[in-house]
């Protein structure tokens, strides 16, 4: 699965693929980015295995399947990106 855009709202995180589709996943399955700033989320780097915030420590791998049905773990993290949630294409 390999990047080539990541933008955010209040909510979400949209990611797009190579393939053309873009996902959204809800921040709230990431706290590290839930609670950033605009700013903090906005300062990251792409590369072939994910998704690193450098300020912020944090990585999302994107390893994985997307159209998968996983759901987060309880009060969690959800690393590797997994996404099953508003697929458009």
């Amino acid at each position: 699965m390999e990047l080539i855009a990541v933008r955010f709202d209040d909510v979400t995180m949209w990611v797009e693929l190579i393939d053309g589709r873009v996902l959204g996943v809800p921040l709230a399955w990431f706290p590290f980015l839930l609670h950033a700033s605009p700013e903090q989320r906005a300062d990251f780097e792409l590369s072939y295995s994910g998704i690193h915030w450098d300020a912020l420590n944090e990585d999302i791998s994107t390893a994985g399947r997307a159209g998968g049905h996983d759901t987060p773990p309880k009060g969690g993290c959800l690393r590797p990106l997994r996404v099953a949630c508003q697929c458009h294409k």
